[in-house]
């Protein structure tokens, strides 16, 4: 199925989760997404907490900060997952680490038995800014706290992890990647589909979003299926 995004809206997207893998039954907690319309950004943000009915681990809620007892009584992503899909179809996503936030929101859209969006290349495009950073920067650290140091990002105010907050940090980092705010400067993003499975983040090149300047781009780009890995780098 070929995607298009023809209005240049792009989601900058981050979650937060209670652990991982995700085979291992963990979930989302939080989702943050900032808009950018033509890489500027509009303000218009989505962000919900999220109660997964099980407990984090206790690695986990050492990075977010988010315990078990301040997620009773949010709601879960059933409820929310209508309002969120529409916030995300048919733009282009923008996530660090994608491999990891795509395999557990297909996840949640599976377990609430929705199976027409359980693949969400399906309806929107993927860019991997940690693909993206190792291509530019190889050998390098390409965390986001080390890509805000390349790029002189503030991040002073992320002592924790949190989906909105990153998904903040990481559209100003994008931005400063790919040329800032000039609407010429686009990118457009191809999935691979790999050949083998995934076991490592090392092995992560398999599964890399090519990202190529749109003038040297053929005018029709194929969004492939891809058997995203359940890891996290950060």
């Amino acid at each position: 199925m070929a995607l298009q995004n023809l209005d240049n809206r792009s989601i900058v997207l981050d979650t937060e989760t209670t652990g991982m893998p995700v085979t291992d039954g963990h979930r989302i907690i939080e989702i943050g997404c900032v808009e950018l319309i033509g890489r500027r950004l509009t303000g218009r943000h989505f962000h919900v907490y999220l109660q997964p009915d099980r407990e984090s681990d206790e690695g986990a809620i050492g990075v977010h900060g988010i315990t078990n007892e301040f997620l009773v009584g949010k709601p879960r992503f059933a409820e929310v997952a209508d309002e969120f899909f529409e916030f995300i179809k048919g733009a282009q996503l923008i996530i660090h680490n994608a491999a990891f936030d795509v395999g557990f929101i297909n996840n949640e859209f599976a377990l609430m038995g929705s199976q027409d969006r359980a693949d969400i290349t399906q309806h929107c495009s993927i860019l991997d800014t940690l693909m993206m950073a190792r291509e530019r920067h190889p050998g390098q650290r390409n965390s986001l706290d080390a890509l805000c140091k390349r790029y002189g990002v503030d991040n002073s105010g992320r002592e924790l992890h949190g989906a909105l907050l990153d998904s903040e940090i990481l559209a100003d980092v994008y931005l400063a990647m790919t040329g800032g705010q000039n609407p010429a400067c686009r990118w457009l993003v191809m999935p691979l589909t790999a050949t083998a499975p995934v076991k490592a983040l090392a092995t992560e090149a398999a599964k890399s979003a090519v990202c190529l300047p749109i003038a040297n781009l053929a005018a029709s780009f194929v969004l492939r299926k891809v058997n995203w890995p359940s890891m996290k780098s950060v």
